[in-house]
């Protein structure tokens, strides 16, 4: 079993109920922050100290303060730890249950494990960190479509923006307006249209309200 694990969480009763659950799995080094700044630094001067950590757990949503982080997130932390620190394992534990989002982080980002926090979210903690350390990879089982070939198309987060517009009953012209206000390119109306007509073909889909059915029920938005 692991020896040293990190666990970056910002809710003191979440992190309290992952402590019982690393102790219950008898890991003897476990340290815990509520900033991935923290987490950074504290994983970069373990591997500096010559006693690197072996494991880190990680949500992807952090609540900001006053404090101003070089991570905002959990996603851009495993970003960077993945890039520097390849051989560290982690185990993301979040309410995030897109099947986008999970795909992402799985198969892009380098993700060992994906565990929704729900009422048996620690024990699947559990079952993930046993998994993992067989160098297996572990899902939640309400997010394993994520990882299926049925999810494996080509759909990207701009994507998922247009769709989930769509679904709130957007036309295109509108559409633009709203990616032109919020910087979201492309934005033309044109480019909109061919991204959809694109994605209706990939999907196999009869019509844009077709469209939208078939993505919600891949649970991609």
């Amino acid at each position: 079993m692991f020896v040293k694990v990190l666990v970056s969480e910002d809710m003191d009763d979440i992190n309290k109920g992952i402590y019982e659950s690393l102790c219950d799995l008898g890991i003897q080094e476990i340290h815990q922050v509520q900033y991935c700044d923290d987490a950074y630094l504290k994983i970069k001067r373990a591997i500096l100290d010559d006693a690197p950590y072996q494991l880190l757990i990680t949500d992807l949503s952090f609540k900001s303060d006053h404090r101003e982080q070089r991570f905002s997130s959990g996603e851009d932390l495993i970003k960077i730890i993945k890039e520097q620190f390849p051989d560290l394992k982690i185990v993301v534990y979040s309410v995030e249950d897109r099947l986008q989002k999970v795909r992402t982080l799985m198969t892009s980002n380098g993700v060992d494990a994906y565990v929704c926090k729900s009422r048996r979210g620690l024990i699947e903690l559990s079952k993930a960190i046993h998994t993992v350390f067989k160098n297996e990879t572990y899902v939640s089982p309400q997010v394993e479509q994520a990882l299926s070939n049925k999810a494996d198309l080509e759909i990207n987060d701009y994507d998922i923006e247009l769709i989930k517009e769509l679904s709130n009953g957007l036309s295109q012209e509108a559409i633009s307006m709203l990616f032109k206000k919020n910087g979201i390119t492309p934005n033309s109306v044109s480019s909109i249209e061919k991204r959809l007509n694109k994605l209706r073909i990939e999907f196999k889909a009869n019509n844009a309200i077709h469209l939208v059915a078939i993505v919600k029920d891949l649970g991609l938005v």
